[in-house]
């Protein structure tokens, strides 16, 4: 038995049941007063304006990581002789709107039960460069960016915990640690109008920072599973030339549409953009403020993959529901789900639901999330579940540290085993 969703896409009787639980934790959500999110200091007064891209848009990330962190320790020595770097950062933004944002992050994984011949141990990092340069600016705060962005990925072990398939996971259990080298990121022109209110980005970028965006994911900064930080059931591209728009309708509605290259990997850095083979998707949200869409949004998204004619994958398409809100600055619940067609995804059916912990007195991160996903029809895997436990320690001002545990329900690569355990060590310096 089957439900129709979109003409051509059927949900499960279970999945049924999975959306209305969906549905009432969002009007649930809803019911509850708001909370204005309060502004942090920053080391060098970055306050970029995101517009409408998610937590790990290069503006958030170069916020982020310049706001005054209140850490597990202190070495006032060293947060004095830094202090230099950070004003100096300052100047530039104030005397020529250049923002520059320098990390390391390094990940290590290890596996339990991995099939036979399968490393049980993979490592990497990623030294990463970001550069916003506000080249136009007029009257009423509209600016015109150019940003840019470095990586160099590098593995320590044979397998890098990005690699596909690592230990028989069906998925990726250290989402961007992998073992590309240096790689272009960003190149992309960013223009926004009437005040914030309208904003356009072109060029070189990352759809997954700007669509089915919730506040908790960021693999640099919180989960680490891609299934718990995105929705496997959208065939997004990675980094790849494209084109996109986003509008408050009014205070509180937002729309954003955009057109990618559908075949866009984060190796090749050339602009291309065929117009036979394109990925495209619009989205519709709501939110109690532009401030607080981060932390309190709902919104639904609609994506469409044309087919590859390398013989990558068909043509595909999806929709996907999503929300999260928060609670006094405190507790985050988080939920989404999609259903799709086609070869493309890696799953044409997934749920996920989970929470964090914000502490107040300190900026200490605790996460725990559940997904749910079914592989496409004629793949001959499995349904698979995956759950994710993190802490991340604020242990110095510039330095978090943050370990975590995955657990892996029927491994779909991994048949022989009923489950898979994954625990990780991310260490994460920022300058």
């Amino acid at each position: 038995m089957a439900v129709k969703c979109i003409p051509g896409m059927a949900i499960s009787t279970g999945g049924v049941g999975k959306l209305l639980l969906l549905l009432l934790g969002v009007l649930l959500m809803t019911f509850f007063s708001t909370t204005v999110w309060a502004e942090k200091e920053t080391k060098s007064g970055y306050d970029s304006d995101p517009g409408f891209g998610g937590p790990t848009e290069s503006s958030a990330m170069l916020k982020e990581a310049d706001e005054v962190k209140q850490p597990a320790l202190r070495f006032p020595t060293f947060d004095r002789n830094l202090q230099p770097w950070f004003d100096w950062k300052g100047k530039l933004k104030k005397n020529y709107g250049l923002e520059l944002g320098l990390a390391y992050t390094a990940l290590y994984q290890s596996a339990s039960d991995a099939p036979a011949g399968a490393d049980d141990n993979a490592g990497s990092g990623i030294f990463r460069i970001l550069t916003r340069w506000a080249l136009l600016k007029n009257e009423s705060g509209d600016t015109g960016t150019l940003v840019v962005g470095y990586d160099h990925r590098h593995a320590y072990t044979d397998s890098a915990p990005g690699d596909f398939g690592f230990a028989g996971y069906y998925g990726i259990s250290g989402t961007l640690f992998s073992d590309v080298k240096g790689i272009l990121g960003d190149l992309n022109w960013q223009q926004t109008f009437g005040g914030g209110r309208y904003g356009v980005v072109a060029g070189r970028f990352d759809p997954n920072d700007y669509f089915n965006v919730l506040g908790y994911a960021n693999p640099w900064t919180s989960f680490q599973n891609l299934f718990i930080l995105f929705n496997g059931s959208i065939a997004i591209p990675d980094w790849s030339t494209g084109i996109g728009a986003g509008l408050w309708l009014n205070d509180q509605w937002f729309a954003k549409a955009a057109l990618s290259d559908v075949n866009g990997v984060l190796t090749e850095s050339e602009f291309k953009f065929d117009t036979d083979e394109l990925y495209s998707t619009a989205e519709i949200g709501w939110s109690p403020s532009r401030e607080q869409r981060y932390f309190q949004n709902v919104h639904l998204t609609w994506w469409h993959a044309d087919e590859k004619e390398n013989g990558g994958s068909e043509e595909s398409d999806g929709v996907a529901v999503s929300a999260n809100w928060t609670w006094d600055q405190t507790w985050m619940l988080f939920t989404k789900a999609g259903w799709s067609d086609g070869s493309a995804p890696l799953y044409n059916e997934s749920y996920t639901v989970g929470t964090l912990h914000y502490f107040s007195t300190r900026s200490d991160l605790f996460g725990l999330a559940f997904n749910w996903g079914d592989p496409p029809a004629g793949s001959g895997l499995n349904d698979q579940s995956t759950t994710e436990l993190f802490y991340r320690l604020q242990f110095a001002q510039n330095l978090a540290i943050t370990p975590s545990l995955q657990y892996i329900t029927d491994p779909a690569l991994n048949p022989a085993e009923d489950s898979l355990s994954i625990f990780g060590l991310r260490v994460r310096l920022t300058l």
